[in-house]
């Protein structure tokens, strides 16, 4: 297996080894998985991509997710991100599914907005636009590394409130509707999450944060506004151009990510498999203590 370096200190294109063999192989899987705790994201090419295919190779990571309420895909293991209708016709730019990639251009962490939070994503392209659409990550935990000793002090047991909603209203007033609402009410984490296997820690933030414990709601939102600025400087940013066969997996206690515009009179069809963290996977640090 080679690993190619593709981001500015994280991230890694994967030569070798494909989805096929660390969904059959132990000894793939072993060292994909080394390969995913050190880099955070990792980029495979020219892969046989199929709904089967990605789960079984999602699968091997842990528990996989089943899509939320009023998604395309919903209560299955795939979220299907595309701009095609129902009967196959590209939909309006006002529709919804337009204004949920919009939405998905929003710096984020996948499903900090749920009970159980992401371990990791697998994003698969299946039809693309030609031009745009391209995906942009940054590795929260080099941008813990680089906030100065007291300020991770401070962050270090501090514990933020995410919500879909608070993501989506930033988009539209009616983007996040009243059945997600009320089956995603606002969940708190730590404000770090510290990977067990390396001991690293990296900030743990989103467009979906909006509240810390303890602190006056508008000092908050600065704090996280700041804290996100840090994180995604364009020089600490990787900006992965989508080509066909494309699979890309990555952490998301670790890293952000954002889609990018592209012309939406034209189709983009990815699917999404997503990996519920574990307390293995540092889960139960990340846990708030219960307020009484």
């Amino acid at each position: 297996m080679e690993l190619v370096p593709l981001g500015p200190g994280f991230g890694v294109e994967v030569r070798g080894v494909g989805l096929l063999d660390v969904a059959t192989d132990a000894e793939a899987y072993k060292a994909v998985r080394a390969a995913f705790e050190d880099h955070s994201l990792l980029v495979f090419r020219d892969q046989p991509i199929a709904d089967d295919v990605q789960v079984a190779f999602s699968r091997a990571f842990g528990p996989l997710e089943l899509t939320k309420v009023a998604s395309v895909g919903a209560g299955s293991f795939y979220s299907r991100l595309t701009n095609l209708g129902e009967k196959g016709e590209i939909v309006p730019p006002d529709h919804r599914q337009v204004r949920i990639a919009q939405a998905n251009a929003l710096w984020h962490t996948d499903s900090s907005f749920k009970k159980i939070p992401a371990l990791a994503s697998v994003l698969t392209a299946r039809v693309l636009p030609g031009e745009g659409g391209d995906t942009e990550f940054t590795s929260t935990r080099l941008a813990w590394d680089r906030l100065p000793g007291d300020l991770q002090a401070r962050l270090r047991d501090a514990v933020a409130t995410h919500s879909y909603a608070n993501s989506r209203d930033q988009i539209h007033p009616d983007l996040a509707n009243a059945e997600e609402r009320r089956a995603l009410p606002p969940v708190r984490w730590r404000l770090n999450w510290r990977n067990p296997a390396n001991d690293r820690r990296a900030l743990y933030v989103a467009s979906h944060a909006y509240a810390i414990d303890g602190m006056d709601d508008r000092d908050a939102r600065q704090l996280l506004a700041e804290l996100l600025d840090e994180a995604t400087r364009r020089e600490f940013v990787y900006v992965h151009r989508w080509r066909q066969g494309d699979a890309v997996m990555w952490d998301n206690r670790a890293m952000l990510h954002r889609g990018r515009p592209w012309d939406y009179t034209r189709e983009r069809s990815m699917i999404r498999t997503t990996i519920s963290a574990t307390d293995a996977d540092g889960l139960g640090e990340v846990r708030p203590p219960v307020v009484h």
